[in-house]
C-alpha cells in the first residue's frame, strides 16, 4: 500500500518529519483567580523539583529546566477536559505534592495510593486544582 502524499511517505521514525523526544510542547490551562492558582501549583510541584520559570502578561510557567506548564487569565477557565498527570520521582514525592495541594485549595479526589490503570504509575494520588480540573500525581516511569 502506498502512502496517499509525499508527507505521509516521510514521517519514517528516524525520517526528516519523526521526533525522538517528548511530543508535548507546552500546556496551558485558563484559570478564574491567577494568584489562587498560583500558590496553588508553587504548592503542588515543588515536592517535584518544579519551580516557576516564567511570570508576565496574566500567564506563570513551571517547569524543572524550562517552563512546560503555564495557567493564565486571558479567557474563563473551563475544566471538564480530561486529567492532567504530572511525574514524581516517588512515593514521598508523591504523598508530598498532593499534600501540599490540598493543603493549598485543592480538593481530594483520590488519597496517595498504589494503582493500576491506563498511563498512571503504580503509586498516584488525585485532587481537583482550585478551578476544577482533574490533577493525577504519580510514579514516573521514565
Amino acid at each position: 500500500m502506498q502512502p496517499s502524499s509525499k508527507w505521509a511517505a516521510d514521517r519514517t521514525p528516524g525520517g526528516p518529519y519523526s521526533l525522538s523526544g517528548p511530543m508535548l510542547h507546552h500546556v496551558l490551562l485558563e484559570v478564574s483567580n491567577l494568584e489562587r492558582s498560583a500558590s496553588f501549583y508553587d504548592a503542588l510541584l515543588a515536592p517535584l523539583g518544579w519551580r516557576r520559570h516564567f511570570e508576565e502578561d496574566e500567564t506563570i510557567g513551571w517547569g524543572i529546566a524550562k517552563p512546560v506548564f503555564f495557567v493564565s487569565a486571558h479567557h474563563p477557565a473551563k475544566p471538564g477536559f480530561g486529567l492532567l498527570s504530572f511525574s514524581g520521582l516517588g512515593i514521598v514525592a508523591v504523598k508530598a505534592a498532593w499534600e501540599q495541594g490540598v493543603a493549598a485549595g485543592g480538593t481530594p479526589v483520590g488519597e496517595p495510593g498504589e494503582r493500576r490503570s491506563y498511563g498512571s504509575g503504580s503509586y498516584s494520588a488525585f485532587l481537583q486544582d482550585p478551578d476544577g480540573y482533574e490533577i493525577e500525581v504519580t510514579i514516573g516511569s521514565d
